[in-house]
């Protein structure tokens, strides 16, 4: 069963990286559910450890650039987003940086039922956060170039390829999308 219209409803709180509690699911858990999932293949985490996930978002808790989000939708957990300084995380010394850019990454869990148009919902939610902060004039992302699914949905919300850039883990497809591109490209659009 395919839900045809993602109702409205997002949120997004600080990311709790901390081991769970007994009787409660940490966010850290949730995470490794979300990024070992087969369908988040180009997360490159498949075979991480809850551990792994622990430890990996501790590090960016701890980072001053560089911070994680759970997305809720409904107020029930629906995805992750990270958020990032790129001339100091990620992307530095790769690209020429300007100012009041900040570096995304955005992860959607695996639904149980699928939601027709749900994963660009939580891109847009994404956006529009960004953009609240009055510093922010791009986003910049850079994920594998094989993602082609990424690719058509980061251009439907106006972003538009730098070039190719090398990452120590990855070929990366650099794109940008300043607040200007964002707003035309959603303006009258069926959210």
């Amino acid at each position: 069963m395919t839900r045809t219209k993602p109702p409205g409803g997002f949120s997004l709180r600080p990311m709790d990286p901390t081991p769970g509690r007994k009787g409660r699911r940490s966010d850290a858990e949730l995470v490794h559910a979300w990024v070992t999932h087969p369908r988040s293949a180009y997360w490159m985490m498949g075979d991480a450890r809850l551990e792994d996930v622990e430890r990996e978002y501790m590090a960016i808790a701890a980072h001053p650039h560089h911070d994680a989000f759970i997305g809720l939708h409904e107020e029930r957990p629906a995805f992750l987003m990270e958020r990032y300084d790129p001339t100091e995380v990620e992307l530095k010394g790769l690209y020429e940086a300007e100012p009041g850019d900040i570096g995304m990454h955005f992860l959607v869990a695996p639904p149980e039922i699928p939601v027709h148009g749900f994963t660009r919902a939580v891109l847009d939610a994404v956006m529009t956060e960004l953009f609240a902060d009055p510093r922010v004039r791009r986003v910049v992302v850079e994920p594998d170039v094989a993602h082609f699914a990424v690719h058509t949905l980061n251009e439907s919300v106006g972003f538009e390829v730098i070039g190719e850039i090398t990452k120590p883990e990855k070929q990366a497809l650099l794109s940008a999308c300043t607040r200007e591109q964002f707003e035309a490209a959603t303006t009258g659009a069926d959210r």
